[in-house]
C-alpha cells in the first residue's frame, strides 16, 4: 500500500474523462512547451490539483454509495479518502499560529467561527467540544466534518463560510483555496453527497492521531484507456455503471436547482426591502427639504434681530467708553493728592471686593441660565448657531465691561471719591445686562407666542375650510334629492293605477288558492301515512342486513385465522441478516425483533407498533403490515 501512495507535492493533476492523469512538473520529456508565468505558480497548481482530485473523490464515492445501498460506514475506503482530501482542502493556506517549538496549523478556528453566520451550525460545535476523547483542535475540525456529513449540512455550511471572505482573511493566505473561486466549484459539488446515508462512530476513532493521505491508485485506470472495449459483452457490463451514474448525476442537479432557488427566493426578498426602505428614505428627504426651508426663513428673521441688538449693544458701549475717558482724565488730575488716602481706601476695596465677588457669583448663575436656554434652543431649531455667536459676543463685551471695573477698582484704591462713582457705574452697567438679557427673553417669548398664534390661525382656517366644503356637499345633495322626490311623485302616480288593476286580479286568484289549499291538505295526510309505513319496513330490512353482514364478517374472520395459523412459523435468527420490510443490515445499533403475528423479523423501526392478539392478553410487538391488517379487520368489525 506505500508503494502506490502519492502524495501531492510536485505533480500536476487532470482529469481525463473519469481517470486520472499525473505528470512530474521538473520532466522535461514530458512537458516540451514552455510554462506560463501562471502554471509556475505553485499555489495555482496546488488548487488545481485539490479541485480535479474533488471532482474524482465525490463522483467516486457517490457512484460506491449507489453500488452499496447509499448507507456508508466509517470502514469505507472512498469516505475516508474523502476526509483526507477535505482536510488538505479545509488547510491549504492556513495562516500558522506561532509557538515556542514550530508554527501550529489548524482549521478548526474558522469552522468555530462559523457559529457567528449561522446560528444552527452551534449545535455541531457544542456536540465536538463536548466528546471526551478529542483533545487537539484537528480532531475536533476532523469530528465536525464527518457530523455536517452524517446530518446531510455540509454543502450548505462549506458555501455559507466562503460567502465570508473578510472573516477567513483572518485564518487563510490571499492564495489559498478557500480564498479563490475553486472553492465555489467544490461547495456545488458537495451538494451530491446529500444523497448519502452515513452511519459514523466518531467516539471510537482517533481523529488527533490520523494522518490523511490520499490514495491515489483506486482512480488509476488499468492498461490503455483509449483502446475500446471489443464486443457486445462490454457494452452491456457497461450499462448498469452508466445507468446508476445518470440517475446520481440526476440527484445532483435536483438538489443544486434546489440551492438555487432559496437563494433566488432570498435575493428577491431582499431586493422588495430594499425597494420599501428607498421609498420610506425619498419621502424623509421630501419631508427634510420642507423643515430645512422653514428653518431657513426662522434664521433670516433671527439674523434680522440680531443685527438690531448688536447696533444698539454698540451704542452703548460708546456711550460707556466716552465716560471712562472723562474719568481717566480726571484721575490724571486727581493722582498726587490722593496718596494718604491709599490705605483707608484699601480696606473698603476688600469689602467691594467680596462684594463684587457676589456679583459675579450672581453673574455666573445668570450665564449658566443662559447656557440651558441655548441647549434649548439648539434642540428646537438646527440653524441657531449665528444667534450663538452674538451672545458670545455679548460675553465679550461684558469681559470688556468686568476689565473695566477692575481698571476702576485699581483706581479707586487712590482716591475715595472716584470709587463710589465706580461702583454706581458697575451696579448700572449690571442693570443694563440684566435688562439686555430680560429683553432677550421677552424676545424669544414673543417669537414662541407668534408661532403660537399662527398655528392657531391656520388650524382655524382649515377647519373654516372644512366647514364650507361640508355645507356645499350637503347643499349639492339637497339639491338632488329634491329632483329625485319629483321624479317618484310622478312615478308613483302610475303604479297607484296599475296596482289597483292587479289588486281585483289577485282577490280572484286568493279564492282559486283557498279551495287548492284545501285539496292539498288532504293529500298531505295520506302522504304521511304511507310513509309511515315505509320507514317502518326498511328499519325492519336494515336490522336483518346488519345482523347477515356481522355473521359473515365473523366466518370471514375464523377462516382466514385459522388459514393463518397454518401458514406462519417462527422464524429464526440465525437465518435472517437483513430487515424483510426495509433490506437494511442488522448491527449492534441496529437489532432483530419478532412479529408476534406473522414470526418474521424486522428492524426496531419497521415493528414500532403493539396489538392486541388473541393468543395474548396484554398488546404484543407487530410489524407495520400486520398492524394495518388488523386495523382494518378491528374497524370492519366494530362497524
Amino acid at each position: 500500500m506505500a508503494e502506490e501512495t502519492i502524495y501531492l507535492c510536485n505533480f500536476r493533476v487532470s482529469v481525463d474523462g473519469e481517470w486520472l492523469c499525473l505528470r512530474e512538473l521538473n520532466d522535461v520529456n514530458m512537458t516540451p512547451k514552455l510554462q506560463s508565468p501562471e502554471e509556475e505558480d505553485p499555489s495555482l497548481i496546488e488548487r488545481t490539483n485539490l479541485l480535479n482530485m474533488s471532482k474524482l473523490c465525490i463522483k467516486g464515492l457517490i457512484e460506491s454509495a449507489l453500488e452499496e445501498g447509499r448507507s456508508l460506514d466509517s470502514d469505507h475506503q472512498p469516505l475516508q479518502q474523502f476526509f483526507a482530501l477535505m482536510e488538505h482542502v479545509m488547510g491549504h493556506g492556513l495562516k500558522g499560529k506561532k509557538s515556542f517549538l514550530e508554527k501550529k496549523k489548524d482549521f478548526w478556528g474558522p469552522l468555530e467561527a462559523l457559529d457567528r453566520i449561522l446560528p444552527e451550525a452551534n449545535e455541531i460545535t457544542d456536540s465536538v467540544k463536548n466528546l471526551p476523547g478529542i483533545k487537539t483542535n484537528l480532531g475536533r475540525g476532523r469530528a465536525w466534518l464527518r457530523l455536517a456529513l452524517m446530518q446531510k449540512k455540509l454543502a450548505d455550511y462549506f458555501k455559507a463560510l466562503i460567502e465570508r471572505k473578510e472573516m477567513l482573511g483572518e485564518y487563510y493566505d490571499p492564495n489559498a483555496l478557500m480564498m479563490e473561486e475553486e472553492a465555489a466549484v467544490i461547495a456545488g459539488l458537495l451538494v451530491g453527497l446529500n444523497c448519502i446515508d452515513c452511519n459514523l462512530f466518531i467516539k471510537e476513532d482517533d481523529l488527533d492521531n490520523q494522518i490523511p493521505v490520499i490514495d491515489f491508485s483506486m482512480y488509476f485506470k488499468e492498461g490503455n484507456y483509449l483502446e475500446k472495449p471489443n464486443g457486445s459483452a462490454g457494452d452491456a457490463g457497461a450499462s448498469g455503471p452508466n445507468l446508476t451514474a445518470l440517475l446520481d448525476q440526476k440527484n445532483y442537479v435536483e438538489e443544486l436547482n434546489r440551492h438555487l432557488n432559496t437563494t433566488v427566493t432570498t435575493l428577491q426578498g431582499r431586493v422588495r426591502d430594499l425597494e420599501g426602505a428607498n421609498g420610506t428614505m425619498k419621502e424623509e428627504l421630501a419631508v427634510s427639504k420642507n423643515d430645512i426651508i422653514a428653518l431657513q426663513a426662522i434664521n433670516e428673521k433671527l439674523k434680522k434681530d440680531n443685527d438690531s441688538l448688536r447696533s444698539d449693544l454698540q451704542k452703548k458701549l460708546e456711550i460707556a467708553r466716552a465716560d471712562i475717558d472723562v474719568e481717566r482724565e480726571t484721575y490724571q488730575t486727581s493722582r498726587q493728592g490722593l496718596n494718604e488716602l491709599y490705605e483707608e481706601s484699601r480696606k473698603r476695596l476688600d469689602q467691594e471686593t467680596n462684594i463684587r465677588l457676589d456679583v459675579e457669583k450672581e453673574l455666573e448663575l445668570q450665564i449658566s441660565m443662559k447656557q440651558e436656554m441655548e441647549v434649548a434652543m439648539r434642540l428646537l431649531e438646527k440653524d441657531i448657531h449665528e444667534k450663538q455667536d452674538t451672545v458670545v459676543s455679548l460675553r465679550k463685551q461684558l469681559e470688556d465691561i468686568k476689565t473695566i471695573n477692575i481698571e476702576l477698582y485699581n483706581k479707586m484704591q487712590q482716591f475715595d471719591g472716584s470709587l463710589k462713582y465706580k461702583t454706581e457705574l458697575v451696579s448700572k452697567l449690571e442693570e443694563k445686562t440684566k435688562q439686555m438679557v430680560a429683553t432677550l427673553k421677552e424676545m424669544e417669548e414673543k417669537l414662541k407666542q407668534t408661532e403660537k398664534d399662527k398655528v392657531v390661525a391656520e388650524e382655524t382656517s382649515r377647519k373654516l375650510g372644512q366647514l364650507i366644503a361640508e355645507k356645499d356637499a350637503k347643499r349639492a345633495a339637497v339639491e338632488t334629492d329634491l329632483k329625485i322626490e319629483k321624479e317618484w311623485r310622478s312615478t308613483l302616480q302610475g303604479d297607484l293605477t296599475h296596482t289597483r288593476d292587479k289588486l281585483t286580479l289577485l282577490e280572484t286568484e286568493l279564492q282559486q288558492m283557498a279551495e287548492l289549499k284545501r285539496e292539498f291538505i288532504r293529500l298531505d295526510e295520506e302522504h304521511r301515512k304511507l310513509q309511515q309505513t315505509c320507514e317502518d319496513q326498511e328499519l325492519t330490512l336494515s336490522d336483518m342486513g346488519n345482523k347477515l353482514s356481522e355473521s359473515r364478517l365473523k366466518m370471514d374472520d375464523m377462516v382466514e385465522q385459522q388459514q393463518y395459523m397454518r401458514e406462519k412459523v417462527w422464524t429464526d435468527d440465525k437465518e435472517v441478516i437483513n430487515c424483510k420490510n426495509c433490506q437494511k443490515l442488522f448491527s449492534v445499533a441496529r437489532r432483530k425483533h419478532h412479529c408476534r403475528h406473522c414470526g418474521e423479523i424486522f428492524c426496531n423501526d419497521c415493528s414500532d407498533n403493539k396489538m392486541a392478539l388473541a393468543s395474548s392478553a396484554k398488546p404484543v410487538r407487530v410489524c407495520d403490515n400486520c398492524h394495518t391488517i388488523l386495523l382494518q379487520r378491528f374497524s370492519a368489525s366494530k362497524s
